[in-house]
């Protein structure tokens, strides 16, 4: 059975790169890992890895080369002496839209094809059916086609574009939308959790609170896109900005910080100032993104 599947090389046995060797196997891949620390990769050994004695070995071994290591420059001091020759590596390390845009040039002037990769799950998702586990991919799109099967076994695959760019832009995009909400979680609970409260009630009240606002990036996406913040807007910029003092006049009864509110607060009034509070609060991004001179 084995035969009738890719081979592969997976470089770095952290929990992430654990979690992806174990479920590769478990699908019947033959496997070559490579960990600079050895000892991570002896329980592998005894499930049917092969275990190579140095990362240019374990490149050496098959035509798809999978990276996951701490960043960027582990990837470098990892392929150093590597001969990348008519391989396909797909770069899975935690890394920056610009760093990826580099280390596919890099690739590519050393005879690779090159894929990056961002992962949107955590080490107990991947290969857990239901988890919601995927990844986002970038980069050569003959690679992608290529290999999709085998690429999909430990998580769904999303294929973002030719530019090796947009799948870390994607990644982290995504983590400091997450990021934001969990900014608003903390408030939320540093302001009830001295009152007669049940937490866990109120958390489920939290979740399907916040569920129920996602619908709105929908229409951010749609404002953004026509150039229009106005159309179909329900609780205007200058309703919105009036209703903050109620915000941080209780945040101040409750003697909770106002410091993980203020700064969008302060954008969404920027943005009332400049004559926009018909809007709904899309302009924000134009700030951010120092596009003020946008018609909006």
């Amino acid at each position: 059975m084995n035969s009738e599947k890719t081979p592969l090389t997976l470089l770095g046995l952290g929990a992430m790169g654990t979690a992806l060797a174990r479920t590769w196997l478990a699908a019947g891949h033959p496997l070559t890992v490579w960990n600079r620390t050895a000892a991570r990769a002896e329980p592998l050994a005894a499930d049917g890895a092969t275990v190579a004695a140095t990362a240019a070995e374990a490149v050496a071994a098959n035509d798809l080369v999978v990276v996951c290591l701490l960043d960027d420059a582990s990837v470098a001091e990892a392929l150093a002496d590597a001969d990348l020759t008519g391989k396909d590596l797909v770069d899975l390390t935690t890394g920056t839209p610009d760093q990826a845009r580099d280390r596919a040039a890099w690739a590519r002037a050393r005879g690779a094809r090159f894929l990056d990769g961002g992962i949107m799950a955590v080490p107990p998702m991947i290969g857990a059916p239901g988890s919601g586990a995927y990844m986002f991919y970038s980069g050569s799109r003959p690679l992608f086609d290529a290999h999709r099967d085998t690429l999909a076994v430990p998580a769904g695959t999303v294929y973002v574009g030719e530019d090796p760019r947009l799948a870390a832009l994607h990644d982290v995009a995504l983590l400091s939308a997450m990021y934001g909400m969990f900014a608003g979680v903390a408030h939320a609970f540093a302001l009830v959790r001295e009152e007669d409260v049940a937490l866990t009630d109120f958390a489920s009240l939290l979740a399907g609170w916040l569920t129920a606002m996602t619908a709105s990036v929908r229409g951010t996406a749609a404002h953004l896109e026509s150039g229009d913040y106005t159309g179909g807007v329900a609780s205007n910029l200058a309703m919105q900005v009036a209703g903050t003092a109620t915000l941080l006049r209780t945040a101040e009864e409750q003697g909770v910080s106002p410091e993980l509110l203020t700064p969008y607060l302060d954008l969404m009034k920027r943005r009332l100032a400049d004559g926009r509070g018909d809007e709904d609060t899309t302009g924000v991004i134009d700030l951010l993104a120092r596009r003020t001179d946008q018609a909006g």
